[in-house]
């Protein structure tokens, strides 16, 4: 409120500008660097994380995958009368997609280049 009552001008008093209270805020917590300089995930890609939870992460989608997949094979199993074959079927399915979600999480991103 140190600005002039018609909210122009420079601020009164000689206290900072709201402008660099702001860029000195930012700037203490590290907010205007790259994720990867301040040790967040890049891009969700989990390497900010911590040992335990990339490994919980790896084995909730390895699971989930599984989980699906059986649930489908089952299901399909029950409603056609083909006793293994589509349990089998999904569940090798299954593998594969656990295998390539957890392959997404590790994968490099490549940079997005803005449109214009």
């Amino acid at each position: 409120m140190n600005e002039n009552p018609d909210g122009t001008g420079p601020p009164r008093g000689g206290e900072p500008s709201f402008e660099e209270r702001l860029r000195a805020a930012r700037g203490r917590k590290r907010l205007d660097e790259p994720p990867a300089s301040r040790g967040g995930s890049a891009a969700g890609g989990g390497f900010g994380q911590s040992p335990l939870g990339i490994g919980l992460r790896v084995g909730v989608e390895m699971v989930a995958a599984m989980a699906v997949a059986v649930g489908i094979g089952w299901a399909l199993d029950h409603w056609l009368h083909t006793a293994p074959l589509f349990i089998a079927l999904f569940v090798l399915l299954g593998g594969a997609a656990g295998v390539l979600n957890v392959w997404r999480m590790f994968a490099p991103r490549p940079e997005r280049t803005p449109r214009a």
